[in-house]
């Protein structure tokens, strides 16, 4: 099951999220009338980006977390005549009633301990050539912070999938997705602010641990691993990816 968040915290920080978000929109050529599926859309961020490019077109927004979603609702009050909002599972089948005409996603897919599956199911959605463009953590992402986890929490279980340029490459091309692109680009995002780090730390990348640990033991665990690294960044490796939809 997708695990729950903080989505307000989450929409507070000055996260780069925003910036991956149109870097990644930027990848899609688009008319402006397409249906376009944001998978793991979080709080809508980048469904509101969509729904700027998309004046006579449709967005569905779908994320594993209801409070995510509650929180997209919120921003997207006024427009949600144009966007359907489902809470679903990117591991299993997609309840999507239609074929669309493009996917996108930011900083979602690493959270995904199956990306074959991810993909097979994203294709099963999509109309043949419609383009797929998404960001998320790839291999050598955080590598900082995991090395600090590891010192504070021996044998911690590992929550991520930061996977590689040729994995994915080859995923992609067995899901069905032809003219497929992937790159990793490191992205370090700097805090000026020790304490916005520290609530970056336990909102955005720690959370799937302290889902483990007790509440008591939650604070001291966020400051033990934020105290073994040696300056106020998140040093991001970005996984760019953009395939079209093979079939006739």
């Amino acid at each position: 099951m997708p695990r729950e968040w903080d989505a307000r915290t989450y929409d507070s920080l000055p996260l780069p999220h925003l910036f991956w978000g149109r870097r990644t929109l930027g990848r899609l050529t688009l008319t402006g009338a397409e249906t376009v599926l944001d998978a793991g859309c979080g709080t809508g961020r980048d469904t509101s980006a969509l729904l700027d490019l998309l004046p006579d077109g449709h967005v569905i927004a779908l994320d594993g977390s209801a409070a995510m979603l509650g929180q997209l609702r919120v921003r997207l009050a006024d427009r949600l005549d144009r966007v359907e909002v489902i809470q679903a599972d990117l591991l299993e089948p997609l309840p999507v009633r239609s074929r669309v005409d493009a996917v996108v996603s930011v900083a979602a897919f690493h959270w995904l301990p199956d990306h074959d599956r991810a993909f097979r199911n994203l294709a099963a959605v999509m109309r043949p050539g419609a383009q797929l463009a998404f960001e998320c953590g790839g291999q050598g992402n955080v590598a900082s912070i995991v090395r600090a986890i590891d010192e504070v929490l021996p044998n911690a279980p590992r929550v991520w999938n930061f996977a590689g340029v040729e994995d994915t490459t080859r995923r992609l091309l067995d899901a069905g997705f032809t003219d497929v692109e992937v790159a990793l680009t490191p992205d370090p995002a700097r805090f000026e602010q020790v304490e916005q780090f520290r609530t970056c730390l336990g909102t955005v990348v720690l959370g799937a641990h302290l889902d483990r640990l007790s509440e008591g033991e939650r604070a001291d665990f966020i400051d033990a691993v934020a105290a073994r690294l040696p300056e106020p960044v998140v040093d991001y490796v970005r996984l760019q990816v953009r395939a079209t939809r093979s079939g006739t």
